[in-house]
């Protein structure tokens, strides 16, 4: 929900909901919508219990100022998500307790008061740093009251706030090496500011937890190693491994997005597969030779003795897909320490918040406040890590290149796949505008209504106010 829709992502041949993806027949019956709504609204009530139960927890001063903390924090992130999907849907403060039929109809601004007043409280008694790891500190909830902001049209707030972190000598900094993020053997790395970390013991996570997840999960743990991989292993001379992932096939990158990255650019190598090396051979393609070669470049005319998918191959010259099996794979969240090549779940932990972040919510939010010089400070930064050896005046901008539209580009390179892409564009006013600009299988269904979400069917049907609490408006 929170990548597909956008500018940046078709249907793969294995996408499971393609009324989410392309907005046809999107109603608040689509099962994801639903999941999403119940599992939010479950943590919220978590922490609800949590914040008036605390008390009762016999705990001293300053682990209970810390742990009130933690929970006012988390209630912040999950009313955000609310929020941002759903619009002003229901809001509670209280604990829920048995079974409750009506529900509230809170406006944008009470939902971003609560969320900011909470973060705030949060960044008071929080540490700088924690030595267990997941927890949440001062800068991340910093970091995320930055994210706020921007969303509220708060600018200075957000630039504020976006500084204060990176001024504020926590211990952060930009990998020299883009790639090295997503090594699963250095996951902690100095550029993580928030992470939800899972274990390497799966048994762990959260498949069985019935307490937490009460919906529970049929997979658990991370599963985003699965959902951006071509069908590889159907190809001459392959078959699935773990070096190459399971392929659920689900979703493919826009052509726009493909070539949204310079030759200069090591983002693109850093996030992305085009080369298959053999792993099952034949007479003719040798064990680690090249079996497949699925490409975002034009490869007209070029004859080699392995199967190639170049970019005429994949995309009709309107941008449309022609092939939603076959293109190059985001292959951030690959995890070869998986126990076997078809396991489902993944120790990887989920980059929340990255340090990256923080300069380019600087940089749009003094784009915001018409401070064009400072937007391109912090975006050459980020782009200074991003060049390739040899590359590094290629890839620097200037004032005159600032525009939305050039940082949510940026944003497209540095966070592709990352959970973060619907609220960019839907903060930003540039949803509708980019997906017709840029997305051509979803750019004819696209309505403005689709800013928000359906709220879930199962939630209007179980409710007794249904004249106060109604769906949103542009759908069923």
């Amino acid at each position: 929900m929170s990548e597909m829709g956008t500018d940046l992502w078709m249907s793969g041949a294995g996408d499971t909901f393609p009324d989410l993806m392309k907005y046809i027949n999107l109603q608040g019956g689509n099962a994801a919508i639903q999941s999403e709504w119940k599992a939010l609204y479950s943590a919220v009530n978590v922490c609800n219990a949590g914040i008036e139960r605390i008390d009762l927890a016999n705990l001293n001063d300053n682990v209970k100022a810390v742990r009130l903390a933690e929970l006012r924090f988390l209630r912040a992130f999950d009313y955000w998500h609310i929020l941002e999907t759903w619009g002003g849907v229901h809001l509670t403060t209280t604990e829920t307790s048995g079974i409750v039929t009506t529900a509230n109809k809170t406006s944008v601004e009470e939902f971003y008061a609560l969320i900011e007043s909470d973060l705030l409280a949060a960044i008071k008694s929080l540490p700088r740093t924690t030595t267990d790891y997941g927890r949440v500190t001062a800068p991340a909830a910093r970091s995320f009251l930055s994210r706020v902001y921007l969303s509220h049209g708060k600018y200075k707030e957000a630039n504020d706030y976006a500084l204060s972190v990176i001024n504020g000598n926590y211990g952060f900094e930009l990998l020299k090496n883009y790639g090295d993020l997503w090594n699963m053997a250095n996951l902690k790395n100095k550029e993580v500011v928030y992470a939800v970390n899972y274990s390497t013991n799966l048994a762990l996570n959260d498949i069985a937890d019935k307490i937490l997840n009460p919906l529970g999960h049929n997979r658990g743990s991370n599963n985003g190693h699965l959902l951006f991989l071509m069908k590889y292993d159907t190809e001459t001379a392959m078959q699935r491994d773990l070096t190459n992932g399971r392929p659920f096939n689900r979703y493919m990158p826009t052509r726009f997005l493909l070539d949204l990255y310079s030759e200069a650019d090591s983002r693109y190598e850093g996030s992305f597969k085009e080369v298959f090396f053999s792993n099952n051979p034949t007479a003719t393609i040798k064990l680690g030779d090249t079996a497949v070669y699925a490409t975002r470049r034009n490869m007209i005319g070029t004859t080699k003795p392995f199967k190639i998918y170049d970019r005429n191959y994949i995309y009709a010259t309107d941008g449309k897909v022609k092939d939603q099996l076959r293109y190059p794979s985001l292959i951030k969240f690959l995890d070869s320490t998986r126990p076997s090549s078809n396991e489902a779940q993944s120790a990887r932990d989920v980059f929340v918040i990255r340090y990256a972040e923080l300069y380019l919510n600087a940089a749009e939010a003094q784009i915001n406040l018409g401070n064009r010089d400072s937007a391109a400070h912090w975006v050459n930064i980020i782009r200074g890590r991003a060049a390739k050896s040899g590359s590094e005046e290629k890839m620097k901008v200037s004032a005159n290149q600032m525009t939305l539209d050039f940082i949510l580009d940026e944003r497209a390179r540095e966070f592709a796949g990352e959970q973060i892409r619907w609220f960019d564009l839907k903060r930003t006013g540039k949803l509708i505008e980019r997906v017709k600009a840029h997305n051509p299988d979803i750019a004819d269904y696209i309505q403005d209504y689709h800013k928000v979400r359906p709220i879930p069917q199962a939630q209007l049907d179980a409710i007794v106010n249904k004249d106060e609490f109604t769906q949103n408006e542009g759908y069923q």
